[in-house]
């Protein structure tokens, strides 16, 4: 194998790649990626048994052939280089890569060790690159981190015809999305539940490149239990979590509101980061919405106490509700609108968070629900 590649073409490759290695590979080869040169064409793969990814780059190939190297170290490496053309050749059991003055000699693995990619399922239908990147980052936030319950890592992925929906909830909060997509078949109704982790770094890569992401779903045939993603030169898999029991948390948005509040986004942030200063980690912000504004508070250790007043238009009955301030937060920032409206069915139930219009009203679409911490006070 010997081929040229331009430097930032090949760094992109190799960083987006080896981003989704295991960092304590079960067997070594998995901690490479694999360099794989066919009719000028650069193959860049990686695959850990759960997650594949791969993505084709242009070269001007000498030799084709196929190397295995370290995927972190290469990223390392490439992403160092100067701004130069790279040439790397296979050359016995090492891989030489010289740009310009700079040069490397990495020790390669067997490549027949290293497992086949699997196959890309049947094609779904096709979402807007950016908008699918967007919603997938309103929705994974509220995805949960703890492994011990898997199923509360992903991301639901509901297809029903012409309408997409993408929900995600640590059982502290719950987010919400629902969009238009393009399906194959008009008569879909498929669902999915996909680590949010490889969902939202799939789709934050495919956002930025533009057109349309492939969006691969097997339907009861070869490939079930995984998910492919395909945009421009990219391509990805994801083996499925068990989804079978998944809570129907849609039940959990109230169906009215008693009280409602609309707030400046950027203001409502600010306040409480400065507030939540003098909380412990455990301890909500105290948001008291009443018809003069919004009083938000806190207090921590040692008597340290904060509240700073702002203008928010409510109506209903005065309440004080207390909530987690990161939580508040990370909903507030994922909202895409510069107005927020706060739903209220009481300070005990949770509140629903949704994007506001220029006129005041809520923009279907994206809901954000966050369960109240009790407050004695």
């Amino acid at each position: 194998m010997k081929f040229r590649v331009e430097r930032d073409a090949l760094a992109d490759a190799v960083a987006w790649t080896a981003k989704s290695l295991p960092s304590r590979p079960s067997v070594p080869v998995l901690a490479g990626v694999m360099l794989r040169v066919t009719d000028n064409q650069l193959q860049v793969s990686g695959f850990d048994y759960e997650v594949s990814s791969q993505v084709t780059v242009e070269v001007q190939a000498d030799a084709d052939g196929a190397a295995l190297v370290s995927g972190r170290l290469l990223a390392e490496i490439t992403k160092a280089l100067p701004a130069k053309p790279v040439d790397i050749a296979a050359v016995g059991a090492h891989l030489e890569l010289v740009c310009g003055s700079a040069r490397f000699t990495l020790p390669t693995m067997p490549v027949e060790d290293y497992p086949s990619l699997p196959e890309m399922p049947s094609s779904a239908g096709t979402v807007d690159a950016a908008s699918f990147a967007a919603a997938v980052a309103q929705v994974a936030i509220a995805a949960g981190r703890d492994e011990t319950l898997p199923m509360m890592t992903g991301v639901r992925i509901e297809l029903n015809g012409t309408s997409m929906a993408m929900l995600a909830t640590d059982r502290y909060r719950l987010a919400m999305r629902e969009m238009e997509w393009n399906p194959d078949d008009p008569e879909i109704s498929l669902n999915a539940l996909v680590p949010a982790k490889t969902l939202n770094d799939t789709a934050k890569t495919m956002g930025p490149l533009g057109g349309s992401v492939v969006l691969a779903l097997a339907q009861g045939n070869a490939g079930e239990g995984m998910i492919g993603f395909a945009g421009g030169t990219r391509r990805t898999t994801s083996r499925l979590l068990d989804g079978a029991n998944y809570p129907p948390v849609r039940s959990l948005f109230p169906a009215s509101s008693n009280a409602q509040a609309q707030i400046v986004v950027s203001a409502l942030v600010e306040v409480v980061r400065r507030v939540a200063l003098v909380a412990e980690r455990t301890t909500p912000v105290l948001l008291s919405f009443s018809e003069d504004g919004l009083v938000v508070e806190a207090g921590g250790t040692e008597e340290a106490r904060a509240s700073e007043a702002m203008e928010a238009s409510f109506t209903g009955e005065p309440l004080t509700i207390g909530f987690n301030p990161q939580y508040l937060i990370d909903g507030l920032q994922n909202l895409g609108a510069p107005n927020a409206i706060f739903s209220f069915v009481d300070a005990f139930k949770p509140a629903v968070i949704s994007p506001a219009s220029e006129n005041g009203e809520i923009v279907p679409g994206y809901r954000y629900l966050i369960m109240p911490i009790r407050v004695t006070r």
